[in-house]
């Protein structure tokens, strides 16, 4: 298998018999247009409406690639991002899809829409998607009950609430699997002291055969690699991505 990262959450992972494309967004790397030329089938994933995640963009592929299949969150249908004929597959929380190639499982989100697991080749991936512990900086003060404004993201929140959520969310996710070969996760030093907890508390739950970080862009390359001291000590591989672009042998 060979995983590309594209941009921000963005990734395409080929592997002998399949394309798959998550949560593509822009491609400064100019990563698309050779997957776009190959024989194997594609399934495109967008796991939420947010711009960062979904684009129309890619329903224009169809243009030059006839074997794709979208599998989309069904957030982006009710926000009116795109038409329901316009995707293959619409999933919401604890929906499911299969065909000969792939297996593919939604889950829960602490923010919108839902986060993938996807099983191919003997292989089982998770995409989290924005599902993540996202206000671990207010947990050191914060009581049960508190409101805080967030500056990151401009919005009041209960941080032990969302903890708690986020911890039920994983709760759940174990039900169906305790472990993944690939995991895919944001490592988000815009949110501030405690930006890595999020998949440190994943990395306790789950057995990961490689941990990829995600959703850096506005912190760049760098801030994202600190989470290796965590993976290090779980002796779990990770990815230390330099550029768009970059790809890496499974």
């Amino acid at each position: 298998m060979t995983l590309t990262y594209i941009y921000h959450s963005g990734f395409a992972l080929e592997t002998g018999q399949c394309i798959l494309v998550f949560d593509y967004w822009l491609d400064p790397a100019n990563v698309m247009p050779a997957l776009l030329q190959s024989d194997k089938p594609m399934y495109v994933f967008s796991s939420h409406f947010h711009e960062d995640h979904f684009t129309r963009t890619i329903f224009d592929w169809k243009k030059c690639k006839s074997n794709i299949t979208y599998i989309l969150s069904k957030d982006i249908l009710k926000h009116r991002r795109a038409m329901k004929e316009e995707a293959d597959v619409w999933l919401g929380k604890w929906g499911k899809w299969n065909d000969n190639l792939v297996y593919v499982k939604a889950l829960g989100s602490t923010d919108v829409g839902v986060s993938w697991i996807v099983e191919t080749d003997g292989k089982r991936i998770f995409h989290a998607g924005d599902l993540n512990n996202w206000y671990a900086r207010f947990l050191p003060d914060a009581k049960p009950g508190d409101k805080i404004y967030s500056i990151e993201m401009d919005e009041v929140v209960e941080p032990v609430a969302h903890e708690k959520r986020y911890l039920g969310e994983l709760k759940e996710i174990h039900r169906y699997a305790d472990s993944f070969d690939v995991v895919m996760f944001p490592i988000d030093g815009r949110i501030g002291n405690g930006y890595t907890l999020g998949g440190r508390q994943f990395i306790e739950r789950f057995k990961v055969g490689l941990f990829v970080p995600m959703h850096f862009i506005t912190t760049g390359f760098e801030s994202s690699w600190r989470f290796k001291e965590f993976a290090d000590k779980k002796s779990i591989p990770f990815w230390e991505i330099t550029k768009e672009g970059e790809a890496m042998e499974i």
